[in-house]
């Protein structure tokens, strides 16, 4: 069969934008977090765990933080209990908890782990209670008691270095452990933000049910720096559900992360697209 010319020159064209990102990122941690919302069927998780996978391929570090917020909602409606929210955080009682574990550090981070490893890739499912990786203690919202919601007291990334010295992706579970072997449920965009702090890692990419961040025309904002992103929420142009993910950003550029990425992760290959064309498809916050 011959060779169709103009595909041909099309993904030549492809690996040759890619191959300086590449050569810059070789090497380089790179932080993702996969938020549930990208999880609705099988076709969108195999197409982020290629991606994942030829950025390990490559010679990136990828480490994978997952949310699961709508699987959480769903099995609870089930057990006939409402999911309650206080300023964003989901009011966790112990039956919650234990649905938390459940959803995250079982079916959830297996079925990442599993979509992985059938693209090619070798992944190790965690959560933050294995090898004491993340130490948490209760958050208060607004002086609140809303249950077992935690916020980060220490990350310990020993068990994570290891795992990317052996050539493993690590993907973990946004659960803490208390002082006292207590489980925490914390908000996956912070644990993935605090982790990429720790880790000192290249990138940190948010994957979201968003184009990224939107100006007041709605147009995607991109290559911003902090200063620009702090006038941004000052006038209003960044709100509501966006602003704890742009936080979660600006935390990880100022904490020595060379640059954070929000991208819509219901893009088929959104991350191989932010990452390896000049042009991009989410904003980029740059320290």
């Amino acid at each position: 069969m011959p060779i169709d010319l103009a595909n041909a020159q099309t993904i030549a064209r492809v690996l040759t934008e890619a191959l300086p990102y590449i050569r810059r990122f070789a090497g380089k941690t790179m932080v993702v977090k996969y938020g549930g919302n990208a999880m609705k069927d099988d076709d969108m998780i195999a197409s982020f765990a290629r991606d994942i996978v030829l950025m390990k391929l490559v010679g990136m570090n990828p480490v994978v933080v997952h949310g699961g917020g709508p699987q959480i909602g769903t099995h609870l409606e089930r057990l006939g209990k409402k999911s309650e929210f206080i300023e964003g955080m989901r009011v966790t009682d112990a039956e919650t908890m234990d649905v938390v574990e459940m959803m995250l550090g079982g079916l959830v981070n297996k079925a990442v782990v599993s979509a992985l490893n059938q693209q090619g890739g070798r992944a190790v499912g965690l959560t933050g209670k294995d090898g004491g990786l993340i130490r948490a203690r209760k958050l208060l919202v607004k002086g609140q008691d809303i249950g077992q919601v935690g916020e980060i007291e220490k990350i310990d990334p020993r068990v994570i270095n290891h795992l990317e010295a052996g050539g493993f992706i690590p993907v973990i579970a946004p659960i803490g452990v208390g002082e006292n072997g207590e489980a925490f449920n914390i908000n996956a965009d912070v644990v993935a933000g605090k982790l990429a702090a720790v880790l000192q890692a290249e990138k940190l990419l948010l994957l979201t049910n968003t184009p990224g961040v939107l100006g007041k025309s709605g147009e995607v904002l991109t290559g911003l720096t902090v200063t620009q992103v702090e006038d941004l929420i000052a006038d209003g142009t960044i709100h509501g559900g966006m602003l704890p993910k742009i936080r979660c950003a600006l935390d990880a550029v100022n904490s020595g992360v060379k640059s954070a990425h929000i991208i819509d992760g219901r893009i088929t290959h959104s991350v191989l697209l932010e990452l390896f064309t000049d042009a991009g498809i989410g904003t980029l916050i740059k320290g």
